[in-house]
């Protein structure tokens, strides 16, 4: 019953984004293509789309001087060599300082409900500008941040030519910055090709895979829809095998319920975006099988759905591949700019 009431919670969450996307029929569509698969983008009617703020927004994401040594950008842990994410199981942020988790790739955040492995931030625009003031991550302010792209001529260009003056404030930051990592998304991968029609985008293995994940093990049953995830909270015991385990969504609800639960991550690019779970703890996507296949970590709020599976070596193997076959595009080419104001 709860994980019925779980997805009917969040199908409904869903629909609440159709309705303010029906009723912003007036803000200006994006000249972004939308990869074969996916749905078209909505942008909030207070931060519509222009090419001069998806520009303004690429540089900062970009820029390194926005921490507070210079050393860290929002790049730096969510990078396209990487899949936008950084493949290490902690980032390092301003002298070198761990954080806690594991940095969740950008890609698709457009289709996600709230921001961070605990959903603290309820939008894009909110996620931006939490690094920045993180004393571990960028270890800055939001007032100093603002201060260093004042200093610089060619950002008050760039915000001129985005918001029609050069007033520099973080609401325009961070609008700037979720402007461009809406438009970070991956689709038409082999699968997206299968189901369009095309009966050889993927392998024997692959298709074996895919009804694995839809029908023996039903991982559809969180990693739902056109991005693989309802946007919902599980605990599957994932760090709870902790001396202090890290509480996840708890932190910020204070729900019981919600005790050592992390939201589920898009599978898109899932083969691009190792170590795996919130803590990093899998390298191989393998690993990530088998401890599914255990049905997770027991503990006093595991997910009832989180049972052992049974699987056959083989079921294993071509599960592995279908989520290799999620892998697509529209990501690869949103590198940093040539050339950063001066």
């Amino acid at each position: 019953m709860k994980v019925h009431v779980t997805r009917l919670a969040m199908a409904l969450a869903a629909l609440s984004i159709l309705v303010c996307a029906a009723d912003s029929k007036r803000v200006p569509k994006a000249d972004v293509k939308v990869p074969l698969g996916l749905l078209p983008l909505q942008w909030p009617k207070d931060n519509p789309y222009s090419k001069a703020k998806w520009e303004l927004g690429r540089a900062i994401y970009y820029d390194q001087r926005i921490s507070v040594d210079n050393s860290v950008s929002c790049g730096s842990c969510h990078s396209p060599k990487f899949a936008f994410a950084d493949g290490q199981p902690f980032s390092a942020g301003v002298k070198s300082q761990m954080g806690g988790r594991s940095a969740p790739t950008v890609i698709n955040r457009a289709y996600s409900l709230h921001q961070f492995w605990d959903g603290r931030a309820g939008t894009l625009e909110a996620q931006a500008g939490g690094p920045m003031a993180n004393p571990i991550e960028m270890g800055h302010s939001h007032d100093g941040v603002c201060e260093k792209l004042r200093a610089v001529p060619g950002y008050r260009t760039m915000f001129t030519a985005a918001y029609g003056d050069d007033d520099i404030t973080i609401d325009r930051v961070t609008k700037a910055i979720a402007t461009f990592e809406r438009t970070v998304l991956s689709g038409n991968s082999p699968y997206d090709r299968f189901k369009a029609g095309d009966r050889k985008a993927l392998t024997m293995s692959q298709i074996r895979g895919m009804d694995v994940f839809f029908n023996k093990a039903k991982c559809d049953a969180c990693h739902e829809g056109i991005n693989f995830t309802l946007n919902a909270y599980h605990n599957l015991g994932v760090g709870t095998d902790k001396p202090e385990p890290d509480l996840g969504r708890f932190t910020v609800t204070k729900n019981p319920k919600d005790w050592a639960a992390f939201k589920t991550p898009t599978l898109r690019e899932i083969a691009n975006t190792a170590p795996y779970m919130h803590d990093g703890r899998f390298k191989t996507l393998e690993e990530v099988v088998d401890f599914y296949d255990r049905g997770g970590i027991k503990n006093q709020n595991i997910d009832e759905s989180m049972k052992q599976l049974k699987l056959s070596d083989r079921d294993k193997k071509d599960l592995v591949e279908f989520l290799i076959g999620l892998s697509g595009e529209g990501w690869q080419h949103l590198g940093p700019p040539q050339k950063f104001p001066e």
